[in-house]
């Protein structure tokens, strides 16, 4: 007589858990796909563009929404939707990568303090605080005004090899210098938690070194918390440059970007309304998107934050 084999069924795993919890958080959810919608944007910008954004109509200066302009014409009679549509590629491009590069500093620098410990995590710590007490704002204009008018040969020869990319890549610099130490810091709390628990000290005994201890068994139970990080990095950035050009500091034209469609309809915005509001309205829904989507995937990776 034989007996069938029951087929062991496989637990789920922490992460799928976590995405069964954020399929039902409704803002996160809504978030995503409007921020998959605006990627889509940004990739087929040439294909959904109805006009060149950089081209002028002279003809049509401050011209109001109409069949052809369904969003108006600017101060040079450029299509605002066309403008919004190729500023959305800015905006996206340096959302994503000050996000990439301030969470790889972060996270490597966050693990080194809190598992190291000792003289490591006293030097990365005090190195953070410092960080932390240097007015961001003040010295980020002075940075981006230096690099959009400097002389020096050093910065002319930057900015002449990366032509009109040289604001956007020096945007991308500035804030992810000045902006991995929230990450690091959140990294360095868990990894305190986490490098005392028992499967760590497994993996010590049987002869581990601290490199695979770090990213084989530490690493992937951060990934909540850096998913997170990420998130909100990514909001920060965006607003940040929408800032930054808006005061006429950051990524400079004919570059279109979301900001300094702001900056050049600020004097106009009684009289022509629509000029600021489109711009306005897409850094409004997009940095809401993305602090929802954050604040749905921290109650997914950690039940427990919403108690």
């Amino acid at each position: 007589m034989t007996v069938a084999a029951v087929p062991v069924q496989k637990s789920p795993s922490a992460f799928q858990l976590a995405m069964r919890r954020l399929r039902r958080h409704k803002a996160a959810m809504i978030s995503l796909a409007f921020i998959l919608a605006i990627i889509a944007v940004a990739l087929f910008a040439p294909f959904l563009a109805p006009h060149d954004p950089n081209a002028q109509d002279l003809g049509g200066i401050y011209a109001p929404p109409s069949a052809s302009y369904p969003l108006g014409q600017d101060e040079l009679g450029r299509d605002l939707l066309s403008r919004i549509i190729y500023g959305s590629r800015v905006s996206l491009l340096v959302g994503f990568a000050v996000a990439l590069i301030s969470v790889m500093l972060g996270t490597l620098m966050g693990l080194l303090a809190g598992f190291l410990g000792g003289r490591t995590d006293t030097l990365i710590s005090r190195f953070i605080e410092f960080m932390f007490s240097i007015p961001v704002l003040p010295l980020q204009l002075v940075i981006s005004g230096l690099f959009a008018s400097s002389d020096a040969p050093f910065i002319a020869n930057l900015r002449g090899g990366l032509g009109t990319s040289a604001s956007v890549f020096i945007i991308i610099t500035v804030f992810s210098v000045f902006g991995w130490m929230g990450t690091a810091r959140l990294v360095r709390g868990e990894v305190l938690k986490l490098k005392n628990l028992e499967y760590v000290d497994a993996a010590r005994a049987l002869g581990a070194k601290n490199g695979r201890i770090m990213w084989r068994h530490l690493f992937p139970n951060l990934l909540g918390i850096i998913i997170v990080s990420a998130t909100l990095d990514v909001a920060g950035a965006i607003l940040g440059e929408a800032g930054l050009s808006f005061l006429g500091f950051g990524i400079q034209p004919p570059v279109s970007t979301w900001g300094n469609m702001l900056s050049n309809a600020q004097e106009v915005v009684l009289t022509y309304p629509w000029l600021p509001f489109y711009p306005g309205l897409a850094i409004l829904l997009t940095v809401l998107a993305f602090n929802f989507l954050g604040d749905g995937l921290r109650d997914a990776f950690d039940p427990k934050a919403r108690r």
